[in-house]
C-alpha cells in the first residue's frame, strides 16, 4: 500500500464514523481525528503516509509480530498505540478494521450518555437467525 492510499483509506473510514471530527490541535502539520474530544487517529501531513491509532495492548503485540508495516505508536504510549507504515503487508480492509477498532476503544471508555454508538453492536455482523419464519 502506498503512502497516499494508506492515508486516504484511514481518513476516509474515520470520517464515516458517527461523532468523529477532524481537528488540528497540534498545528497544520497534523490531522487529528477525535470522538467526543478523545483522539483515535493521528495523521501527520508530512508526506510519510504513516497513521497512528489506538489498539488493545494484546492486539498491538500480535499486529506488530504479524505485519512488518505495523510498529509501536510514533511519539505515543507504545502499549496502547500503533503506527501503520506504507508497505506491502497492509491491505485496505485491515486498515479500515484497525481504524474502526481504534474508534470503538475510545467510545467504550466514554460515559454512556456521550457514546454516539453502542461499541458492542457497531460494525459487528448481525447474528445469524435460525429457524422457520
Amino acid at each position: 500500500m502506498d503512502p497516499t492510499q494508506l492515508v486516504a483509506t484511514a481518513t476516509s473510514r474515520a470520517e464515516e464514523l458517527p461523532g468523529a471530527v477532524r481537528e488540528n490541535p497540534f498545528g497544520p502539520e497534523w490531522d487529528v481525528y477525535k470522538v467526543r474530544g478523545r483522539v483515535f487517529l493521528l495523521v501527520p501531513l508530512d508526506g510519510t503516509g504513516r497513521v497512528t491509532l489506538k489498539s488493545h495492548p494484546d492486539d498491538s503485540v500480535a499486529l506488530r509480530e504479524t505485519f512488518a508495516d505495523i510498529v509501536p505508536g510514533y511519539h505515543m504510549n507504545k502499549k496502547h498505540w500503533i503506527t501503520l507504515l506504507p508497505g506491502s503487508s497492509l491491505e485496505d480492509e485491515l486498515v479500515t478494521e484497525l481504524v474502526t477498532e481504534s474508534y470503538l476503544l475510545v467510545v467504550e471508555k466514554l460515559p454512556l450518555a456521550q457514546r454516539p454508538v453502542d461499541p458492542q453492536l457497531f460494525a459487528r455482523p448481525a447474528p445469524e437467525q435460525t429457524g422457520a419464519q
